[in-house]
């Protein structure tokens, strides 16, 4: 019985977000809610009382590194955003846009794992927004970014709440371990990747264009963006850590007995699903590690295929104007390259 109720509850995770927009438009609340109800349904119905101390102490504090990072990056990249819009074009100009636009995608995929994610994307669309090329170009730009910025993230608990998940869903088991438990597993396989995607990045040539026909962010933010934002990564993060819990006799019956290359391609659905929700639902301590590499590593190169794959993605498309057809032209093809890619390096 557990088990069915389970699966409609991961149903409803899966379908909601995509085809209502008050629950896409709510995500953190929605997530919450559900990841409570899931939490009690398997403390009552599973085979063991899972509504703890420990998962409460968990889910107050789990969120916190990565929120604070979230706010004090933001108010500091408010700080500096005029005086970095000014000198792009002419850091573009000494570089040459090849060689530029490699950088861009290496630094910000590296720096997201510091700065967190969402900063690194913010950062982006002051970039782009500078350099005036035209929107073809610019639009595989942050496509690529957001590729490299999504696996860099991965590589600290502060990158993103996939992270922040990830390390907090693994503890006590095989690969528990310490702030730089992620560089050290992942490191090996992200690293190339990121030179990779910033290499492909700086194989392209914009051609200079007016500003009407470039892509330009649409607004500053504000302190109390900034704020609002912290906090509702807080509440996902939040959330996520009482779905995983809920989640637990599903993860023990089925997810922890698939084989890892299985996994991986199972992932792929992180496409069109957020991919901290993905790894809450699935991630859990008794995992052996190749099957949490398959996990982690389906999701996070899957991640950037599609506009709400990830956190980046949506801010940038959001931001940018970027279309979800315009985003699958580009994401869809070069993201499945890639996951056969690294499929064959992880597995043969």
């Amino acid at each position: 019985m557990i088990s069915i109720i389970l699966g409609i509850i991961f149903l409803l995770i899966l379908v909601l977000p995509i085809t209502v927009k008050r629950v896409e438009h709510n995500l953190e609340l929605f997530l919450l809610v559900i990841g409570g109800v899931t939490l009690v349904v398997s403390h009552f119905f599973g085979p063991e009382p899972l509504i703890t101390l420990r998962v409460a102490e968990s889910a107050l504090l789990e969120p916190v590194k990565l929120t604070i990072a979230t706010l004090i990056f933001g108010l500091a990249f408010r700080a500096i955003r005029d005086p970095l819009k000014k000198r792009i074009s002419a850091i573009e100009l000494k570089f040459g846009p090849r060689l530029f636009a490699s950088l861009v995608i290496f630094f910000l995929g590296l720096l997201s794992s510091v700065i967190t994610a969402i900063i690194a994307a913010l950062i982006l669309c002051e970039i782009v927004s500078a350099i005036n090329l035209d929107k073809k170009y610019e639009v595989r730009l942050v496509i690529f970014a957001c590729f490299a910025i999504g696996m860099g993230a991965a590589l600290t608990p502060i990158g993103e709440p996939l992270s922040t998940i990830a390390v907090a869903k693994l503890r006590g088991g095989a690969m528990d371990g310490d702030f730089w438990m992620l560089l050290r597993v992942f490191g090996l396989y992200i690293m190339p990747g990121l030179i990779l995607i910033a290499a492909i990045g700086g194989f392209f040539r914009g051609r200079q264009v007016g500003r009407s026909e470039s892509l330009v962010e649409d607004m500053p933010e504000t302190f109390v963006h900034i704020a609002l934002r912290a906090f509702k990564v807080y509440v996902f993060v939040m959330a996520l850590v009482l779905l995983g819990t809920g989640f637990k006799p599903m993860i023990d019956l089925y997810i922890s007995k698939m084989p890892a290359p299985v996994l991986y391609w199972v992932n792929i659905t992180s496409a069109i699903l957020d991919n901290a929700t993905l790894a809450a639902a699935e991630l859990g301590p008794h995992m052996t590690a190749a099957q949490v590499k398959g996990i982690m590593m389906g999701i996070i190169i899957s991640g950037g295929m599609l506009i709400p794959g990830n956190i980046p993605n949506i801010i940038a498309a959001s931001k940018l104007g970027i279309s979800s057809r315009a985003w699958a032209a580009v994401g869809v093809p070069f993201g499945l390259v890639v996951m056969v890619i690294y499929f064959g390096i992880l597995y043969f």
